[in-house]
Order: C-alpha cells, then structure tokens, then sequence
C-alpha cells in the first residue's frame, strides 16, 4: 500500500465533476469522504466494504431517531452519524477510481444504500412522530410520508435519466458508425455555475441532515423538516420537468 499523502494526491486527480453538485457536496462531504478513501486505501478496504461502512453509520443513526426519544444529545449524535455516513458514500466511489476495483457490483450495492436510506429516513422520523411527538394535529404523520415520496421518486427517476440517457447515446453513437455519417462531436460542457451550486443547497442530502440538530425542540424539527419537505417537492417538480425535455430531446430522427 501507497502513503496516504499519495492516496490523497492521486484522488484529487480522480474527482468526478463539479458539475449538478451543491456547495456542500463540493466543498465538504467530497473532500471529507477523499480523506476517508485515503485511509481506507491504507487499510486495504475494498470499495464495497466502505459502502457497508456508510450504511452501518447511517442506518444506525436512523434506527436511533426511531427508537430513542428525542433530545439534544440525539440530535447532535444522529446528525454525527448521518454526516459520517454521507462522507463514506463517497469515499466507496472515490476508493474505486484510485484503485480500479470499481464494477456494477459495487454501483448497484451503493444504490440499494442510498435507496434503503430514503426510504427509512422518513420512515424513521414518522415513528418518532407518532411514539414521541405531541403533534398539534394527526395530519402531522403525513408529512414523512410526502417527503419519502418526493425524495424516492427524485432518487429512480434521476437514476432512469441517467441510464436511459446513455443508452440513447450509445444508440445514436451505433446508428452514425453504420451509417459512416460523422459522430456529433456534440457541445462543450458547460462551465461550472456557482449559481447553481448555491441553488441546490437545499436540496442536498448533507444539509438536510442538519435538520436533526434540532431534535431537542420537537417544534422547529417539525418546522424545519417541513419547509425541507416543500422544497424538495418544489425540486422534483423542477428536476422532472427538465430530464423530461431532455429525453425527449434524444428520440430518433
């Protein structure tokens, strides 16, 4: 094994980009995970194995917000725990491209963590709704069940758009080859927005976490994750309208 100075130098070199990323997402949760990737690579951790790692900090940290009551003391400990958990996240991705152990194995492992984590992170908040909170209105037990929705079906369909980009792509790739027409160099990616960057703030997972920090005052948690939840709601209307057009943008002919 390499130094950790090494790892760390040659990840830098390895990043994805910044593109469609947050501030926080740039500016900590990837260089926190990078660290975490340069001492897993120093402990002989394969890229998998810190998925396990990421899902053992984050899934504790919500069984503790079901099944604890709230305090301080909890939220501090379970918004620690969520952060950690999201540093390792990307630490398994970064870890594959340092040492080219990456596959579909492991890409679909990292997505039934992420998916797993969705879904139990408002479920996690809905029973401590209904075992800990004195709820002005049952109506309140909705409000987890419309934020997994919103956040479950960003997660699938963002995944969809992803794939079914590529393989649009690669379609059309195939068609120019057979046809011997030239290959659309297609256009320079666009630069960096800083605008954007700070756009999508609210809908990054890291700062939704903080939302945990306020667990001891049961009020402005349910404030707090309520003004989240409409956010959120208000990005997939956004995110859905937008990988609509450009799917369709990609139909033959």
């Amino acid at each position: 094994m390499g130094s950790t100075g090494t790892a760390l130098r040659e990840l830098r070199g390895a990043q994805k980009s910044a593109k469609g990323v947050s501030l926080y997402s740039r500016y900590v949760n990837r260089p926190a995970g990078r660290m975490l990737a340069a001492g897993a690579y120093r402990a002989g951790l394969t890229p998998n194995q810190v998925t396990l790692v990421s899902a053992a900090f984050t899934y504790a940290a919500l069984a503790a917000v079901a099944l604890v009551e709230p305090s301080w003391t909890l939220g501090l400990a379970v918004y620690a725990a969520l952060a950690v958990g999201f540093a390792f996240d990307s630490a398994d991705g970064q870890l594959a491209r340092l040492t080219g152990r990456g596959g579909p194995d492991g890409e679909w492992l990292d997505h039934v963590v992420d998916c797993g984590k969705l879904l139990l992170v408002h479920a996690a908040v809905l029973i401590s709704f209904y075992r800990f909170g004195e709820l002005p209105s049952d109506a309140w037990l909705l409000l987890p069940l419309g934020f997994q929705l919103a956040a479950v079906v960003t997660f699938c369909a963002g995944l969809l758009r992803e794939q079914l980009g590529k393989a649009a792509a690669t379609a059309q790739a195939a068609t120019a080859q057979a046809s011997a027409a030239p290959a659309d160099p297609g256009t320079p990616p666009a630069p960096v927005s800083r605008v954007r960057a700070v756009a999508l703030l609210p809908a990054d997972y890291g700062v939704f976490c903080l939302v945990f920090l306020l667990l001891g005052a049961p009020g402005a948690f349910r404030a707090g994750y309520a003004v989240l939840a409409v956010v959120h709601t208000l990005f997939l209307a956004a995110f859905l309208t937008k990988w609509f057009r450009e799917l369709r943008a990609l139909r033959p002919g």
